[in-house]
């Protein structure tokens, strides 16, 4: 499962409760990470660097997030927060409230926002040493696709492909199929293109 596409909410149960010197941790070393990033960008985080900036002992570090790679799911993870919260329980169209074709065209513009904003560290999130397909776990974003898209009048498709096919279309592989030239001109032009390519791709898709 990608870095982006995994489920950050608990979707059953609750969480195991962390240690508070654990949360202490996490919060310092995140919190770092950003400034790190911010300061000089993804090529200096490395789990050493990130262990002496913080003032943490490197097992620490190693223990939290395993790789480099895991540093950045992190970040990302933290960040899904916020945008999930959105999601489940903000304003429409991306929040409940919305006909479900509005909300599934406003989900994937939300989403091709997010990817576009936190582009470089999705890209270093990616671990080329995770098996492909990789996880069990059906993603919230295919789940939130699949709930939208049956309740549109779809006649025969199939829900479950097509929810892959259009989560695909938002998640890690937009960002490596568009070159460093598309985003770095201009991030806004490709993003707004972006959106309205996915409004295109919606409309055609669920067509009567």
């Amino acid at each position: 499962m990608s870095p982006v596409d995994r489920p950050v909410l608990p979707l059953v149960g609750a969480p195991r409760a962390e240690r508070a010197d654990a949360v202490r941790n996490r919060r310092q070393l995140l919190a770092t990470a950003r400034e790190m990033l911010a300061e000089q960008g993804v090529d200096k985080l490395t789990m050493d660097a990130l262990a002496e900036r913080a003032c943490l002992g490197k097992g620490t570090v190693y223990r939290r997030f395993g790789t480099r790679a895991g540093i950045f799911v992190a970040l990302i993870e933290d960040d899904e927060q916020i945008f999930q919260e959105r999601l489940l329980s903000g304003p429409p169209p991306l929040g409940p409230g919305a006909p479900p074709l509005d909300r599934l065209i406003a989900y994937g513009q939300a989403r091709v926002a997010f990817m576009i904003e936190h582009r470089e560290i999705v890209r270093a999130a990616i671990d080329g040493r995770q098996a492909v397909p990789a996880g069990t776990e059906m993603s919230l974003s295919r789940m939130h696709i699949r709930m939208l898209l049956r309740q549109i009048p779809l006649g025969a498709a199939d829900l479950d492909i097509l929810a892959i096919q259009l989560s695909a279309a938002l998640e890690g592989p937009f960002l490596l199929y568009l070159s460093a030239t598309d985003i770095a001109d201009d991030a806004l032009h490709t993003q707004e293109r972006a959106a309205r390519g996915w409004h295109d791709l919606i409309q055609r898709t669920c067509r009567p």
